[in-house]
């Protein structure tokens, strides 16, 4: 590919590059080569390519963006939507920077794949056959949290006879409906706010709703009462483990409100998958660590009393229900000889057990 170093005319042109190589992210930056993210690393797509120039990324951005996205692109300075193409969807974020237009794609994957095709662990299943609850997957941008979701919202789908809403910014997966009936909303697009549209979603006869990111309180909120009062509930947040997850839901309520709070969600929360993509030790791609909390009475009464800092604990110890804590994963990868020692240290919570893991 190192004889294409002209800039090309067309987003599209460098989205169906990054499908071809299996990228996840194209990014296409001002006074910098455009760029991709492959197995987790951010490289230049060709190495003497030529640097866009402000002129070069105000061309591209017009070439894809419609009247509608221009509008609110001048209005705001960003913004963020799921595109369309022949080639398949992306989630797409264009931002105006001191240089000129900066803009970033997901390249997703539109095919919903099951959750055994990921390689999910089978005790994640009993999490979609609950007919109320709080099920929530975390982790870091890019860790493959909508993948997962996306799963188990196709697990419900086709086992069961309910009404599925999913309530997302953007609309990556399109389901279509099986044995269910989906109703898939965009924020900005068909609702103002995750909030606005999870008020409206519980007047809609839901028996599931997929909240694609709780970030304010009054969702968290909303998605917790929600859970409480009849609908299985499926929920991100952007945090590394189950423990921190916690405390994040915890922490936006009011100081008055936490033992109120801590007692709702004690009661009805039914996991946390907490995940990371750590770089294969072959350079083939990436493999997934999973962290699993299951609400065990144990785990239900550390939530009540606030003490979420015995719940690593308590995982090491559940493992006959599934349980797993992200160290235990990462060790379980590197035994296997899939993830490196150093990719092993670098995300572990427990630098000193982890470094004993190593010297046995």
């Amino acid at each position: 590919m190192s004889e294409i170093v002209k800039t090309l005319d067309h987003v599209d042109n460098y989205l169906k590059i990054g499908q071809e190589y299996e990228a996840s992210d194209i990014h296409l930056p001002v006074n910098s080569k455009p760029h991709w993210r492959r197995f987790g690393s951010l490289t230049p797509i060709w190495e003497d390519a030529e640097p866009l120039t402000a002129a070069d990324t105000e061309r591209l951005a017009k070439s894809f963006l419609t009247e509608r996205e221009l509008t609110r692109l001048e209005k705001t300075g960003d913004v963020d939507f799921a595109y369309a193409n022949d080639l398949g969807r992306f989630r797409a974020s264009v931002v105006r920077q001191r240089l000129g237009l900066d803009m970033a794609f997901r390249i997703i994957n539109t095919t919903v794949r099951s959750m055994d095709d990921l390689g999910l662990p089978e005790t994640l299943k009993p999490l979609t056959q609950y007919h109320n609850g709080l099920v929530l997957v975390t982790g870091a941008v890019g860790s493959g949290k909508s993948t997962t979701l996306a799963a188990m919202v196709d697990e419900v789908n086709g086992a069961r006879q309910d009404h599925i809403i999913t309530l997302e910014d953007p609309i990556e997966y399109i389901f279509s409906s099986r044995t269910c009936h989906v109703n898939q909303r965009e924020v900005h697009t068909h609702t103002a706010s995750f909030a606005a549209a999870l008020r409206g979603a519980l007047r809609e006869d839901p028996d599931v709703i997929m909240v694609g990111e709780m970030r304010d309180l009054e969702t968290i909120q909303l998605a917790i009462t929600a859970s409480e009062t009849g609908h299985l509930v499926l929920g991100t947040l952007h945090t590394g483990n189950a423990p921190r997850t916690l405390d994040r839901v915890l922490d936006v309520f009011p100081v008055d409100q936490r033992d109120q709070i801590r007692i709702m969600v004690s009661e009805s929360l039914r996991g946390i998958v907490s995940q990371q993509l750590v770089p294969r030790l072959d350079g083939t791609g990436r493999v997934l660590a999973l962290e699993y909390l299951v609400n065990t009475p144990a785990v239900s009464n550390c939530i009540r009393e606030g003490k979420t800092f015995m719940l690593g604990g308590i995982m090491q110890t559940g493992k006959n229900v599934g349980m797993i804590t992200m160290d235990d994963s990462l060790k379980e990868l590197y035994n296997q000889g899939l993830v490196s020692q150093e990719e092993c240290m670098s995300r572990a919570a427990d630098q000193v057990g982890m470094r004993k893991h190593f010297e046995i």
